[in-house]
């Protein structure tokens, strides 16, 4: 009886850790298909690709605003920030130099003067010298210039300095001759009295001078820089006193009247995207609210593509395209540079 009950507790025993065993079994392979599927969303989430957000940016029309004289920026009757109208004088330009020929245009002309009066009213022994000193004070001059060509002469051909400089140079020098070739014709009229001919060019020659002297009144004007639109001034280049040369920008203008959006895009994403076609966007800049703007303009960028694998053996490049759209309706507070997300 005794052995009959050992026998049986150990049977009871064996049975015990068997199910023990097949318990642990079970619950391994739930924790290994409970892993086996955490895996499986994480590689799904993994692998499925992103949404695309289009972003763009705003932009404005800019005008630089640039002289025609060169100087120093004297005095900005404008700053950065500044709203200024069509027109407007925003800087004025310090030029010495354009001060300079208009002296001598002033001198020029008094001396043309002076040979138009004497051709008329005839040779006086005061006018007489003064035609001669003219001559002499243009001989010295085209000897100078004779010299300073045959010095830049002898350089160019030896390749010291360019064949700009030469010219110019050269250019000054044959100025120099035609010049004491012109005196001498006034010293000779002078002495010989004038003819008719000789009446008619000392007319023509203060006729030229003053032409000279109207170019000069145009280059002064030009040192005051106006603005060629209404706008906000965005940016001043140059410190006042610094030296600004011709056709240098010296300040920028933004029309904010003229913005428009800019976003690069992928051609796969321009199914929907024609010109004339409206597009939703929203500006964080500006809150939630969202805004309408139509495509205005559509340009493929050649030079910026995306590498976009198509299939598991290969790929084609996706071009990018340059898309600008303008608000349909006017946004307020919107400025350049504002980031705008296109809206699905």
């Amino acid at each position: 009886m005794e052995e009959d009950f050992l026998k049986q507790n150990a049977e009871i025993e064996a049975a015990k850790q068997n199910m023990n065993a097949k318990g642990d079994i079970f619950l391994g392979l739930v924790v290994l298909f409970s892993v086996l599927i955490v895996v499986a969303l994480i590689g799904l989430l993994a692998v499925r690709p992103d949404k695309v957000q289009i972003v763009g940016e705003a932009e404005a029309s800019e005008y630089r605003v640039s002289g025609k004289v060169p100087g120093r920026i004297e005095m900005y009757l404008a700053q950065e920030g500044d709203r200024v109208k069509k027109g407007d004088t925003l800087v004025i330009i310090n030029s010495p130099e354009v001060e300079a020929k208009m002296a001598q245009a002033k001198a020029a002309r008094a001396a043309a003067e002076a040979q138009n009066q004497k051709a008329i009213h005839g040779a006086r022994e005061e006018l007489i010298r003064g035609a001669y000193e003219l001559y002499q004070k243009a001989l010295a001059g085209e000897e100078v210039y004779r010299k300073s060509f045959e010095r830049v002469d002898r350089l160019y051909q030896k390749g010291v300095v360019s064949a700009q400089k030469h010219d110019e140079v050269e250019a000054r020098y044959k100025v120099a001759q035609a010049d004491v070739k012109a005196a001498k014709s006034q010293y000779d009229m002078a002495l010989r009295g004038a003819q008719e001919e000789d009446k008619a060019a000392a007319a023509a020659l203060v006729a030229r001078v003053d032409g000279v002297i109207q170019e000069v009144e145009i280059a002064k004007a030009e040192r005051y820089l106006t603005s060629p639109v209404d706008g906000e001034v965005s940016e001043c280049f140059p410190k006042p006193g610094e030296l600004v040369g011709q056709g240098s920008p010296v300040m920028s203008i933004v029309d904010m009247t003229d913005v428009w959006f800019h976003f690069a895009i992928r051609e796969d994403k321009l199914k929907d995207i024609t010109l004339g076609s409206t597009l939703e966007i929203k500006i964080p800049a500006l809150g939630e609210e969202t805004h309408l703007v139509k495509v205005t303009f559509i340009k493929v960028m050649a030079s910026y593509a995306t590498w976009r694998s198509t299939q598991t053996t290969g790929g084609y490049d996706v071009k990018t395209f340059d898309v600008k759209a303008r608000p349909i309706n006017e946004i307020p507070n919107l400025r350049p540079g504002m980031t705008a997300i296109v809206v699905e």
